[in-house]
């Protein structure tokens, strides 16, 4: 089973004593978002979690102490740094303050278990194309030796986004292909393998790979384990990631990002940020009467030794 941390919040930069907790004690439990009464718990064990998954736009608050997960799990870490700055993302620190990190994260868990994600893309009056070739061909110089893999997406028009964000541009084709093309040149001229994330459109003919950001092939690889031959069902439509358990929260992450499709609105997720109990099992609230605590089935991916030989009888 693969344990997400940062599918529904960043957990890493306002969460990490709660994670670290978490780990500590062995266990976590992860309220369900479409039926609030349920409550998954999971077993935080090497036994039974193939790889933790961690995406994050600020891995400062955790790398002092990440070894106390890095040293019982295999891992993977998702580090998303964009072109804009805090009138987009208000919480989340400078480009160069997150490269820096990013460069000690890597120095840390090896470039191999470093992905990098430039999303998602999108265009307002301030944030041109000509803008993202600049700050992408400057990252790229920077960031390739430290980096697995840059990955992308454009911005998804979710319904919300034209209350949130009144100054996006929506993306036309003729931008979609001129920003594929000059993502790909630059990455291509920094030895970076590129890819798409949760779409199912073909930007092959720009050297651009599709396929899921977190597959067993890449966790595999990155921590020199074997998986079992799995389909990749995706976590939505367009998505070619392996399934993964969030143990996360929505509704929860301050950095207060306009395109976040996590939150239904900051202020919400700063009211449940400052509730937040550290101790609690929960990453938001406590457990409530009339609450179901279901064990989840945790399955392991790996290939065992039972797997390479035929049996006997």
């Amino acid at each position: 089973m693969i344990i997400n941390t940062g599918g529904r919040t960043d957990t890493v930069q306002y969460y990490s004593t709660w994670l670290l907790k978490r780990f500590e004690e062995g266990f976590v439990l992860s309220r369900n978002p479409l039926f609030p009464n349920k409550v998954m718990r999971y077993s935080l064990n090497p036994d039974v979690v193939d790889c933790v998954v961690f995406c994050s736009k600020n891995y400062a608050p955790i790398l002092s102490r990440l070894h106390e997960i890095t040293d019982r799990f295999n891992t993977y870490f998702f580090y998303t740094i964009t072109a804009y700055g805090k009138d987009i993302e208000p919480g989340v620190p400078s480009i160069d303050e997150s490269m820096e990190t990013l460069m000690m994260l890597s120095e840390l868990v090896g470039k191999n278990r470093v992905a990098w994600r430039y999303d998602p893309v999108l265009l307002t009056k301030d944030y041109t194309i000509g803008v993202h070739e600049k700050t992408f061909s400057s990252m790229a110089k920077i960031l390739s030796p430290y980096i697995d893999r840059c990955i992308f997406s454009f911005v998804e028009m979710y319904k919300k986004l034209e209350v949130n964000m009144r100054e996006l541009i929506p993306l036309k084709t003729e931008d979609i292909n001129a920003l594929a093309e000059i993502l790909s040149y630059h990455a291509n001229e920094n030895g970076i393998y590129l890819q798409t994330c949760g779409t199912n459109a073909d930007y092959s003919r720009y050297g651009i790979h599709q396929s899921g950001c977190m597959t067993l092939e890449i966790l595999g690889k990155a921590n020199a384990i074997e998986f079992r031959h799995f389909k990749h069902k995706g976590m939505r439509t367009g998505c070619h990631c392996i399934e993964s358990r969030d143990i996360g929260a929505y509704d929860s992450c301050p950095n207060g990002c306009k395109y976040c499709y996590a939150n239904k609105s900051p202020q919400k997720a700063w009211n449940n940020y400052k509730s937040h109990d550290p101790s609690s099992p929960l990453l938001v609230g406590s457990l409530k009467d009339g609450d179901t605590i279901i064990e989840g089935n945790q399955i392991s991916y790996l290939k065992s030794k039972e797997d390479e030989c035929p049996s006997l009888f």
